[in-house]
Order: structure tokens, then C-alpha cells, then sequence
């Protein structure tokens, strides 16, 4: 019953991330594979699948291995479900991951007090939601007061802390995953 044992996975995202992290050109890892621009960015998109060794002449060029993109790759397919955990024994705070592997989205969730001294600071996008309590955040010299049902976003680069203000608080944070090149260059910055 929608057992996938045996996922394909897509590749493409994986040689992507690579090359950009690389900053590399498509054009400059065609000419070190030998394979064609127009070939790499199928693959790239997930349009065409790589023989085994079209893929090793990729991740030469990529100064890799095919089993470490392989390793890379997203699922073709995926459905995943985390169950919620029992806090009756557990009323101290906690964090919780909602989203389980290398994705390109994160979700937390954060239960009980938090440590309103720590600054954060992600490369890319997220938004705060409070399912249960209230917050209090700092961010980019203003404070915002957040109760149960409310939301906040935050753009890439914007520096901030945050702190519980009521007993047994649940904040959900969702982000753009940090190896994803999301956020935009900005001046000054």
C-alpha cells in the first residue's frame, strides 16, 4: 500500500546545487563532462535521466562522485508523515523537526521557553507561526508581539530573537532551506 521501496530519485537538483556552490556555468561543465549544455540543463530540470556513466563524467567535472550526488539527490516521489509527540512527560523546552531529510524547505517546532538571548540569522526566507502561547521578537531594532494564529516573516539576512512571554508556547518556523542560493545580493549587506 504506497510502499516506495524503490524511488527513483531526481538527480538534477542535486548537480545543480553542486555546480552552483562551484559557481560554475553550465557551459563550463559541459565542456569538462564533454556532455551538451542543452543535455545538462534537462538533467538539471529533471527532463532527462543520466546513464551511469554520463553521470560520472558529470561529477568529474563537478569535482565529485556519482554516489555523492546520488547521495544528494531528492526523492522522485515523496510523501512522509511525522507524528506528533507525546509532551506529557516532556514540559521542558524543545525543538522538533516537522520536515525529516534534505529538502528544500525546513519546519521546526519550538515548545516551552526559549532562550531569548540567542540571535539568529538565516541566509534565506522563513516564517514564524504561533499555534499555541505568545512571543515576543526582536528584529531589525523593533519589537512585535505575536499571540496564537499569528505570523511573521522574515526576510533572508534580517537578524533576530525571540522569547516565549506564556507557559507551554509552540511557534512553527519555516524556511527556505539553507542550501538553497535564495536570498538575493543586497546592497550594503
Amino acid at each position: 500500500m504506497g510502499d516506495h521501496k524503490e524511488q527513483s530519485l531526481r538527480v538534477g537538483a542535486a548537480v545543480r546545487r553542486r555546480r552552483r556552490a562551484l559557481d560554475l556555468t553550465l557551459a563550463v561543465v559541459a565542456e569538462r563532462s564533454g556532455l551538451s549544455v542543452p543535455f545538462l540543463s534537462q538533467v538539471e530540470n529533471d527532463r532527462a535521466r543520466p546513464s551511469r556513466s554520463s553521470l560520472e563524467k558529470v561529477a568529474d567535472a563537478l569535482r565529485t562522485t556519482a554516489v555523492e550526488l546520488l547521495a544528494a539527490a531528492d526523492p522522485a516521489c515523496s510523501v512522509d508523515v511525522v507524528r506528533a509527540e507525546s509532551t506529557e512527560l516532556e514540559p521542558e523546552p524543545r525543538v522538533r523537526s516537522l520536515v525529516r531529510g534534505h529538502h528544500q524547505m525546513h519546519a521546526s517546532e519550538f515548545t516551552g521557553d526559549h532562550d531569548a538571548g540567542r540571535e539568529f540569522q538565516y541566509r534565506n526566507d522563513q516564517l514564524m507561526y504561533v499555534a499555541d502561547g505568545a512571543v515576543e521578537i526582536e528584529a531589525e531594532g523593533r519589537a512585535y508581539r505575536l499571540g496564537r494564529g499569528d505570523t511573521l516573516y522574515l526576510t533572508g539576512g534580517v537578524r533576530h530573537r525571540w522569547r516565549a512571554t506564556v507557559p507551554d508556547t509552540r511557534v512553527v518556523v519555516v524556511a527556505v532551506a539553507e542550501h538553497i542560493e535564495a536570498v538575493r545580493d543586497r546592497p550594503g549587506r
